[in-house]
Order: C-alpha cells, then sequence, then structure tokens
C-alpha cells in the first residue's frame, strides 16, 4: 500500500492544485518512482489511499497497466483519515502481511528483502536522523524496536504490518504511531537500519534538492 492521501501542507503552495504523491523528481512523479520501485521487487499489486485532489493520482496512474502493475483505490472522504485510519479502510484489500510506503519518500532500499512473514505485529526500516528530525523516532535495539532509547533512528515511512495490530480498531480518522509504540511495549515490533539512499520530501526545498540530485545523475 501507498499512502497518498496527505494534505501537503507543508509543500504548499505547490499542493494547493496537485497532490503531493504527483510532484515531480527529474522526469516522473514521486509515485511513480516508487511504483516502479515496487513492481521490480515483486510486488507488483498496490493499493492506493488518497483524499486531497485524489482524482489526479486516479487519472494519472490509471490501472497500473503501463508500470506492470494492478493498482486499486481507498478513497477517503472528509480530508482523509490519517494514516491509521486510512490503513484500516483499505484493509480487505491487502494481504496479511502487509507492506505499507509512504508516498511522500523517495529511497533505494530493496523492498524485496523485507519479511513476508513477522515474528510479532510489525516490521519498520529504519534511517538515520536527518537535519529536519534530530531526535528520531524509535531505538533499535539488536532487532527490535522500543519507543524509548539512547539512539533514536528515525521511521523511514516503509514499513511491514499484520492484520492483526489493527485488532479492535473503529473504523475512522486515526494516527499509526499509538498502535505502534503499544506494540514496542509488548516487544512485538521488529526493525533493521538501512544506511543507503532516503528522502523524506517534506517541504519545496528539499524536493528541490531532490530534483537537482536526479537530474545531475541523468547526465
Amino acid at each position: 500500500m501507498i499512502l497518498a492521501a496527505g494534505r501537503g501542507e507543508r509543500m504548499r503552495p505547490l499542493t494547493d492544485h496537485q497532490p503531493k504523491p504527483l510532484l515531480r523528481v527529474g522526469d516522473k512523479s514521486l509515485i511513480e518512482r516508487l511504483i516502479e520501485a515496487l513492481v521490480q521487487a515483486g510486488m507488483p499489486d498496490i493499493v492506493i489511499n488518497h483524499a486531497h485532489l485524489g482524482h489526479q493520482i486516479v487519472e494519472a496512474l490509471g490501472d497500473g497497466r503501463r508500470y506492470a502493475a494492478r493498482i486499486v483505490y481507498s478513497h477517503e472522504s472528509g480530508g482523509g483519515l490519517e494514516t491509521g485510519g486510512g490503513i484500516l479502510q483499505a484493509m480487505h484489500l491487502l494481504d496479511d502481511p502487509f507492506l505499507v510506503v509512504n508516498g511522500d519518500i523517495l529511497t533505494d532500499f530493496p523492498f524485496a528483502r523485507l519479511p513476508t512473514r513477522l515474528s510479532g505485529l510489525a516490521h519498520l526500516v529504519m534511517v538515520d536522523n536527518p537535519p529536519h528530525h534530530p531526535h528520531g523516532d524509535f531505538a533499535l535495539i539488536g532487532r527490535h524496536l522500543l519507543a524509548e532509547g539512547p539512539e533514536r533512528l528515525t521511521f523511514s515511512g516503509v514499513g511491514v504490518y499484520a492484520k492483526a495490530l489493527f485488532k479492535g480498531c473503529v473504523p475512522g480518522k486515526f494516527p499509526l504511531a499509538p498502535l505502534l509504540r503499544a506494540a514496542m511495549a509488548r516487544g512485538a515490533v521488529t526493525g533493521e537500519y538501512y544506511a543507503g539512499d532516503w528522502w523524506d520530501i517534506g517541504t519545496p526545498e528539499r524536493l528541490q534538492q531532490l530534483d537537482d540530485h536526479y537530474r545531475d545523475r541523468a547526465k
């Protein structure tokens, strides 16, 4: 599942008339690059949620055939359901476990190496803390993640989840982080550290830096 329902407030005015995942990096949009990476990793069946200007995403990507993918959509009305609520709404379209990728990141992480079976309720890919997020999110101790710890890393936006993580959740708008923290307290979340390329496109300035990177690489 690619999360593409966010409003992209920090990217305004770029996102006033276009969904954030359709912003272009080099000659392709962010979401196109993610789709191609997933297909290359052997994951052609993709669910995409959308809300703000979501019809543009559907019109741009269609059924995914041109990317050798099979895309289905989960529309969220009322401005979106946040991460947890959006995943829960699309649950009937997902396998168990299932991969979720934020629609506003780019990475060369090899998706094919992610676990297809979980020892707990979730498995998250962690990266070094970027300058705009110096304190990180979770602590990686061996293969387990803790909500608190001496050296926290940043959650990359790439995670594998068991449907059981959402047991008892009520449809509606809610975040994912509290579910993860509760599972961590039970020792049910594993993780891995990735030192390769990863970008969180959260501001127009970071988008421009990434666009420059791709264009320089294409020369």
